[in-house]
């Protein structure tokens, strides 16, 4: 009876001070605000199938992917030999025999252990010899001891079996070819019989102390996503991509200025972080060298909710609040204002994030707090002043909004006094950027070609506020979103259609949420319908002339799914289409979002826009770099002309390529 008590006494200990650690580690989520994540259930356990099983967004980095997937699947596998090894130990006579101890589960042991070994060499060659760029930052220490703590249990493991199999007497041993390969060397070098035996007692002892271990340094590293990664990815958001959180009105405050005040599931995102560096590497605003990292903001946050003391920030150091500031501990102590005002919201981060962490709503729940204590920089104050005053950024009347009509031929109907089947949220960089106005005169060229009853709103129309939002100021956003929903609510109209991906995105996803709920289409896919009609003619094949590479505008795709109708135009128009590496969900943003095209570049490295240039001149054959987007044909112009690269490289809407 000695083996089952000291077991037993072994695991009380060990689990007491799990759970301990457990307890302390967690504990910030007992009394965290609630958040209904409990719906859709049927769609919810489907998740976990792509998500879990099948790898998905771990596969999108092919080696890293592979070795993941072979240590969980072994993982799974091994189970049975904790089973085993403990249950044995507690109840004397305890085996998994009847259900294919000694055959089936003890090959599977055998080769499984062979696949998890591989996968450790494969992670620790991953992170001593390759060392990916996207580990910067992340906790190479406790990783070591992970990996060292994995070889350790699957050793003594192996070395228990293949002891026993020298003992003599194994029933499993024909099942089990690695162990008993390993049974000969030992039987070779003398150890057969009760000396094999005693090892094998050994082993088990290291063997069990080692899983022991391991339980109880878990709660304290990173790898505690063991237990919180599928709980995480269950509760992802299933809503909308574009709608964000709408705060309390009751609230005395709003945004996030104490890391306690996160919801529940808030803090699940933190302790599930794996500190893999996916998002990090995706980050446009960690690639221009901005001081953003999306890992090492969720690890710091994760840090200071565990430890109130902590003030590490994420990538660069927190500025000292201003003289009087009453920003509070986590917004400038332990995540700089540099850091937040760097991320353009362009949900890259969350797109790639295998555990499907909220990166993008806590950093605009940040920004809602630093507008409400009034730390803006000053190319947003601006901004944010010129929509008070005009409605827009530009700092131009109302009446100026529609001038673009005047290089027109024809009069656009006005919306606001007739009725239309196609109402035209033309957007502010559409209506009022002199760079972008000739594209808009095209698309109303376009339509009236094609014989389209469309209208705009002229000098009823506003900024949409998708980007005024993002930016943290959520009274403006109501303002501009109550006045622009009231001027639809007096028109007559079947479809709303913009250029804009930004303001696409408000009128889809932000307005239904106060009760506005209109059929939104992006006019690539409005184009489609009409060349599909046959009412806009395809150009001929011998006009075309070019490759073309597509950039995919975040709130065209990311946000709102709008791969396929753009590259459908140009398929149909005749195009080669030659897609750049990162394209589609995994587009690389142009840096303008988020109420990053109303800041300076003070910090940038190198622009994401001319990044994403230098990407297309790597092709090799694209002298067209389609946009679909007023900000893309703005940020991407102006890169073509900073790298000088005028003579290889065109930058064109969509639009244009009808022509």
């Amino acid at each position: 009876m000695a083996k089952p008590l000291v077991l037993a006494a072994l695991m009380l200990l060990a689990f007491s001070f799990a759970g301990y650690r457990f307890f302390l580690r967690l504990r910030p989520m007992f009394s965290a605000p609630g958040i209904d994540r409990l719906d859709h259930i049927g769609e919810r356990l489907w998740g976990l199938v792509p998500n879990v099983l099948l790898h998905r967004r771990l596969l999108n980095i092919r080696y890293s992917g592979i070795l993941h997937a072979m240590i969980f699947s072994s993982f799974i596998v091994l189970f049975t030999a904790i089973v085993q090894a403990f249950g044995s130990g507690l109840f004397p006579g305890f085996s998994l025999a009847p259900v294919g101890g000694n055959s089936v589960i003890a090959l599977l042991q055998d080769v499984f252990a062979v696949v998890i070994m591989i996968g450790v060499g494969m992670a620790f060659y991953n992170r001593y010899v390759i060392k990916p760029a996207r580990f910067k930052g992340s906790n190479n220490k406790d990783a070591t001891v992970i990996l060292i703590l994995v070889t350790g249990v699957v050793t003594s493991m192996l070395l228990e079996f293949s002891f026993h199999i020298a003992a003599g007497g194994d029933p499993s041993a024909p099942w089990r070819p690695l162990s008993s390969t390993i049974a000969r060397l030992l039987e070779a070098l003398g150890f057969e019989g009760e000396s094999a035996d005693r090892a094998a007692h050994v082993f088990y002892w290291v063997h069990v102390c080692v899983i022991l271990s391991f339980l109880t340094y878990i709660p304290g590293s990173k790898h505690l996503h063991m237990f919180a990664a599928i709980p995480n990815i269950f509760l992802r958001n299933i809503g909308p991509k574009g709608q964000s959180r709408t705060p309390d009105p009751k609230a005395a405050h709003i945004g996030l200025s104490d890391v306690r005040a996160l919801d529940w599931k808030g803090m699940l995102d933190l302790y599930s972080c794996t500190e893999c560096g996916r998002c990090q590497a995706a980050c446009p605003a960690y690639a221009a060298g901005l001081p953003l990292s999306p890992k090492i903001l969720i690890m710091n946050m994760r840090d200071a909710l565990i430890d109130e003391t902590v003030t590490h920030t994420a990538t660069a150091p927190a500025a000292a609040p201003a003289a009087g500031s009453n920003l509070e501990a986590l917004v400038g102590s332990v995540i700089s204002e540099q850091t937040l005002w760097s991320c353009t919201t362009c949900r890259a981060c969350m797109e790639v994030c295998p555990l499907h962490i909220e990166h993008v709503p806590k950093i605009i729940d940040m920004r809602r707090h630093m507008v409400e204590e009034g730390h803006v920089t000053p190319g947003i104050q601006d901004a944010m002043a010129s929509f008070q005053q005009y409605g827009n950024s530009f700092k131009k009347p109302p009446r100026m909004r529609a001038k673009w009509t005047s290089g027109l031929d024809f009069k656009i109907k006005d919306a606001r006094k007739e009725e239309v089947d196609i109402l035209w949220f033309v957007g502010d960089y559409a209506s009022y950027d002199p760079r972008v106005q000739r594209i808009t005169q095209t698309v109303a060229r376009l339509l009236q070609k094609a014989g389209v009853d469309f209208g705009i709103l002229y000098d009823a129309e506003q900024n949409s506020g998708n980007d005024v939002r993002r930016v943290g100021d959520e009274g403006l956003f109501q303002t501009l979103s109550e006045h622009n929903i009231e001027a639809l609510g007096n028109c007559s109209f079947k479809r709303i259609m913009t250029t804009d991906p930004h303001s696409l995105n408000a009128l889809r996803q932000e307005y239904p949420a106060q009760g506005a709920k209109y059929e939104v289409v992006h006019y690539t896919q409005l184009l489609l319908e009409l060349m599909r009609e046959g009412k806009i003619a395809k150009a001929a094949n011998e006009k075309v002339q070019g490759t073309v590479t597509y950039h995919d505008p975040c709130y065209l795709g990311r946000y709102n799914n709008g791969f396929e109708p753009p590259r459908q135009i140009m398929a149909e128009l005749g195009y080669k289409l030659h897609e750049m590496a990162r394209c589609r969900e995994n587009s690389f943003c142009c840096g303008a979002g988020g109420g990053r095209i109303w800041q300076d570049d003070t910090g940038v490295k190198e622009r994401p826009s001319e990044n994403r240039i230098r990407e297309a001149l790597a092709l090799g054959d694209a002298t067209i770099f389609a946009v679909a987007c007023p900000k893309d044909l703005v940020m991407y112009t102006a890169a073509v002309q900073s790298l000088a690269v005028e003579d290889k490289i065109q930058v064109k809407d969509i639009a244009e390529l009808f022509a």
